[in-house]
């Protein structure tokens, strides 16, 4: 529940270690670099974007090859996959591995080759396969369609746009040219879409009988061929069976590869992480023989770095501590609070000058997760599967990690919760004893019982809104304390009094006339004695005037005043966020409600065989389904109520999050520790 204090680091050493250093330092993941320029005449910058280019175009050729072979290689892939995480590698393995890269390289050029090879021989298969589909309507036709000519006629060979019978067609051809005689058609095939025509003229009628069709909308073929459209249409389907089989040549070039798979993800990975150190290089300042590097480091780690560099590389380390808005944030939790860290920075990280809101998140995250949740038989296994991922997949990533870490508490808190309602799986021990057993569920506090109270039974719902509102209270105030507690920090005592003391009055104030009233006794449960009810008016009042006079920074009176009063009509807000909570009511309700539901569905198939199938599907399915449904509205609302109420009354945020040169790849984890 800190930030932690950075340091800049000032790293000085030989050119000849520069590369050497940056790879360790992506190994440690814990500096982030930033640019240094020195304006001394000896320094110079070097530009490495050439390789930092060259190096990325290696990865895409490595991810190329990869997608190429997934295509081609149906690789099995667990069911978990994405919890598995990077596979990690030492330093030495990692080195080993990398004097390969030359081989790999070829062959996924290799690959990529075939892969082109392939796409070009399925283009010319539909090439040819379109040549055949325009020969189809010809097949009637047993001379070339290129060319026919004896020593007197000369054929002409075409189609019409329409569908045309022979006798349509020439009555058509003598009203043009009625003295046109000496010609033969033939219709060689119809449909809706054409007429293809074969027909014989007179060389010396051939430019007139070619006028007198083109008038009525002759085309001529788009193939040509020395050969008769079967003969042809042979020929072509030939050449689809050679492009075929070099098809499958390929393709089995490509399968022979499937064991490279691992080595081209590994080089993808390699090539990467040389392109982000040649990238690193822009930020680096260069003499004739040294180099200078300078970032931010957590104080915990500096010294370890500092020792490391020195040890190995013969390097100069300078650590400063540094304090400012540029100084990037590190968030330092327990492992309780710790796995809430991944909401606030979503949100936005903390401002270095501000407390650190996740501890205190934390509890109010788990507890109004686990309410809204509210079944012991959902927090069970939302807790158990959670654990069981962290058991079972210990490389998996960071942040995947900790939303399972964070997910695990909520079932906890769910569980927790459940056993106070009274709620496993809805009243499934209940149905269950009543219709297959046909005798009453003992009484077994938090799974039959409730250990509380039941939400759904009496004035259960009235003492869970009411408990809910005391929550919303609490959680408010608690964020009214967090910014007096920056005030103070500060040195700003007074605002700390006229901002966050004075509605904590006002509200609270307010709260203890409620509660001494007949008006609320009925549904608190209880009656406030009386004197509470001057106590709360006197601190409402009290409150109400420090926020009317001092809640506005204004020199003038009237404006300060007048400030005031709107900063006092700001009380409906704190009403509107307070019935907010009430939507732990609702989903808590929901849940419980949904549960019940589908084991009285499951119960009305009856107690025999089918029954017994019958309510395990409902139950199964149904409940599944509620657990979806029912998490994620926990997780949205429980997210609302600490960004909007929570974060609202305090929270400044504005921070730069710490982003570390790092090993940055999608399969090979090549860590190191400090």
């Amino acid at each position: 529940m800190a930030i932690l204090s950075m340091q800049e680091i000032h790293l000085y050493a030989l050119n000849k270690h520069c590369k050497d250093i940056l790879e360790a330092l992506q190994r440690f993941g814990a500096v982030e670099l930033r640019n240094v320029s020195i304006e001394d005449s000896v320094f110079y910058r070097t530009d490495a974007t050439s390789a930092e280019i060259s190096y990325r175009r290696n990865a895409a050729t490595m991810k190329n090859a990869s997608d190429v072979l997934n295509s081609y290689v149906k690789y099995k892939k667990p069911l978990l996959a994405s919890l598995q995480g990077r596979i990690p590698l030492t330093k030495e393995e990692y080195r080993t591995r990398a004097d390969n890269y030359s081989d790999a390289l070829q062959k996924a050029y290799d690959i990529i080759r075939c892969d082109k090879k392939i796409a070009e021989c399925k283009a010319k298969i539909v090439s040819l396969e379109s040549r055949i589909e325009a020969l189809i309507p010809w097949q009637a036709l047993d001379v070339p369609i290129s060319s026919f000519k004896t020593l007197h006629t000369t054929a002409i060979i075409g189609s019409f746009a329409q569908k045309l019978d022979l006798e349509t067609l020439l009555s058509q051809i003598a009203h043009e040219d009625s003295d046109l005689e000496c010609f033969d058609v033939e219709i060689i095939s119809s449909d809706e879409n054409q007429t293809c025509i074969f027909a014989l003229c007179y060389k010396r009628d051939l430019e007139r009988f070619n006028t007198v069709l083109r008038k009525l909308g002759f085309i001529l073929p788009a193939l040509s061929s020395d050969l008769s459209p079967n003969e042809a249409i042979k020929e072509l389907k030939s050449d689809i069976e050679k492009i075929k089989e070099t098809i499958i040549e390929y393709r089995n070039k490509i399968i022979s590869f499937k064991d490279e798979l691992s080595s081209f993800n590994f080089f993808e990975d390699y090539f990467t992480m040389k392109s982000d150190c040649y990238a690193q290089m822009d930020n680096i300042s260069y003499s004739p023989h040294t180099f200078v590097m300078t970032g931010y480091v957590t104080k915990k780690d500096g010294e370890k770095i500092a020792k490391y560099l020195f040890e190995n590389f013969d390097a100069e380390v300078e650590l400063e501590d540094v304090e400012g808005e540029d100084v990037p944030v590190v968030l330092s939790n327990n492992k309780f609070t710790e796995p809430v860290e991944g909401v606030v920075l979503s949100y936005s990280p903390p401002h270095r000058k501000e407390i650190d809101p996740t501890g205190i998140m934390a509890l109010f995250y788990y507890i109004f997760f686990g309410m809204m949740f509210s079944d012991a038989g959902y927090g069970l296994v939302m807790s158990a599967g959670c654990a069981l991922g962290l058991k079972l997949f210990p490389n998996m990533e960071k942040g995947l990690r900790r939303s399972l870490k964070m997910f695990f508490w909520c079932g906890v808190s769910t569980l927790f919760w459940g056993l106070m309602f009274g709620s496993f799986f809805g009243d499934a021990v209940k149905v269950i004893s009543n219709t297959f057993f046909n005798v009453d569920a003992p009484s077994i506090p938090g799974i039959t019982t409730p250990i509380w109270f039941n939400p759904t039974e009496g004035s259960g719902p009235t003492t869970l809104l009411m408990f809910s509102f005391l929550l919303g209270i609490i959680h408010l105030f608690a964020g009214l304390t967090m910014q007096a507690v920056n005030y103070i920090r500060h040195k700003k005592i007074f605002y700390a009094i006229f901002d966050d003391l004075s509605w904590m009055m006002l509200v609270g104030g307010a709260v203890l006339v409620l509660l001494s009233t007949e008006m609320l006794a009925s549904m608190a449960g209880f009656m406030l004695p009386s004197v509470w009810m001057t106590i709360g008016a006197v601190m409402a009042l009290v409150g109400a005037v420090l926020i009317l006079f001092c809640s506005a920074r204004s020199k003038n009176p009237l404006k300060r005043f007048v400030k005031g009063a709107y900063n006092l009509y700001g009380v409906t807000g704190y009403l509107s966020d307070i019935l907010s909570y009430s939507r732990l009511l609702a989903l808590g309700l929901a849940t419980g409600v949904v549960a019940q539901v589908f084991n009285q569905l499951g119960a009305m198939f009856g107690s025999g065989v089918v029954g017994v199938i019958g309510f395990t599907i409902v139950f199964i399915i149904g409940h599944i389904l509620n657990i979806g449904i029912n998490a994620l509205g926990a997780y949205v609302h429980t997210n609302r109520l600490q960004f909007v109420e929570f974060f609202g009354k305090f929270y400044e945020g504005g921070g730069k999050e710490f982003k570390p040169y790092a090993v940055n790849t999608k399969y090979y984890n090549v860590k190191e520790d400090i």
